[in-house]
């Protein structure tokens, strides 16, 4: 059978986007001024803010209240990495009382960005959301003026996890965002990668794709850590329906080793990842390819990933994933044509001529790179578009 040749012809050396460069001198491609509640408690108060100044992002999640070690520390960590996340221009902080509302302040402001926090406490909640609404007016104003400037691709961080996969993602979608990520990494981007529990029966090649023989140890002893420790520890029959998923099964994926290496199809050819972080964690080694230990859903993956510092996040789903970020636009690939076909509202990006024929792996690379800096041009994704803002802390076990 003749193979089939690409149609691409994008120089990739000469990528360039507009984005906003802030006071640390990372790359933003979105200028959202976030409300930031400490705890569960002052949802309201952030809520109440963002409806008193249109164009402010309230970001409620359900925890903050007697949290402990390390739980605490992942706790701080995502709320300090999604304040000090690229997109967001200035952030007002609102906790029940001062204290642990300082130190989300104080990391955030580390980033030189403008950031401000309010406790509850002694001044209810009235008196605080006034406080707090004209702060954050006067940050949206300042953060509307604020200019774009041209930037290299080599700006841009890059993150990826997969959702309702079938056995169209391993063939199709995910190839293509390694392909993105074979292509861009070696022109200085940070990516990552992640989804500790699905690389399950992949894990000796996720192994040999590190860096060198210690980064790959240290991935190893994660996923073991995790399969002890949360998987074996707590599961209770085989989790079918959990790992697969039911929607993987019916979309032809009927075990986690099948879903394991379609997953890895997402790292590409030619790409080693040089490190491996923590939940949230931001990366210290410089630009190039990581590893993030994340739960497998989709939600948490996400918001973990924009935590620690990804701007654009590339999400390949077979069955048809439907998740968005409140910070990070999600571009969605698809290579069913099915899905492409009834969910089209959802899809970002159809590559689902992969399957025809009458699209290679490198045209759909090339197209997502396009979808990339489209996006990071001001292109409003098909999850921005729905409204779609899944915003969801990880949490390693119960409050004391």
């Amino acid at each position: 059978m003749a193979k089939l040749k690409s149609k691409s012809k994008r120089k990739t050396s000469k990528l360039s986007f507009h984005g906003w460069r802030r006071e640390n001198k990372r790359v933003g491609v979105r200028n959202h001024v976030v409300l930031l509640p400490l705890d569960d408690l002052s949802n309201a108060a952030c809520e109440a803010v963002a409806n008193n100044i249109k164009g402010t992002l309230a970001l409620p999640h359900a925890y903050g209240r007697l949290q402990f070690g390390e739980d605490l520390d992942l706790h701080f960590r995502t709320l300090i990495g999604i304040g000090s996340n690229p997109n967001v221009a200035a952030v007002v902080v609102i906790g029940i009382e001062d204290g642990w509302t300082g130190r989300i302040v104080d990391g955030i402001a580390k980033t030189g960005k403008p950031v401000t926090g309010f406790g509850i406490e002694g001044t209810g909640d009235i008196g605080t959301i006034a406080k707090a609404s004209r702060i954050a007016k006067d940050y949206l104003q300042w953060a509307s003026e604020l200019p774009r400037e041209e930037c290299g691709i080599e700006d841009l961080w890059i993150s990826t996890k997969c959702g309702e996969s079938d056995t169209t993602t391993g063939l199709g979608s995910c190839p293509t965002v390694g392909n993105m990520y074979d292509k861009l990494i070696p022109r200085g981007i940070y990516g990552v990668f992640g989804e500790t529990s699905e690389i399950t029966g992949g894990e000796q090649i996720c192994k040999a794709r590190a860096i060198n023989e210690k980064v790959g140890e240290k991935w190893f002893n994660v996923w073991q850590a995790y399969l002890d420790d949360v998987i074996e520890a707590h599961k209770v029959d085989d989790l079918s329906e959990s790992q697969p998923t039911k929607g993987n099964i019916a979309g032809g994926l009927t075990t986690i080793e099948e879903k394991a290496l379609g997953n890895l199809e997402k790292i590409g050819r030619k790409c080693r990842y040089i490190d491996v972080l923590k939940p949230a964690e931001a990366p210290k080694k410089g630009a190039g390819l990581y590893y993030m230990d994340t739960s497998s859903a989709a939600a948490e993956c996400v918001t973990l990933m924009a935590a620690g510092g990804y701007v654009v996040h590339t999400f390949p789903t077979g069955q048809g994933n439907i998740i968005g970020n409140p910070i990070v636009p999600v571009i969605k690939i698809s290579a069913n044509p099915r899905t492409v076909r009834t969910m089209p509202e959802h899809i970002d990006l159809d590559v689902s001529g992969i399957l025809r024929r009458d699209m290679t792996i490198e045209d759909a690379g090339d197209a997502l790179i396009e979808m990339i800096i489209r996006t990071s041009n001001g292109r409003v994704t098909a999850a921005e578009a729905l409204g779609h803002r899944e915003f969801v802390m990880t949490k390693l076990y119960r409050s004391a």
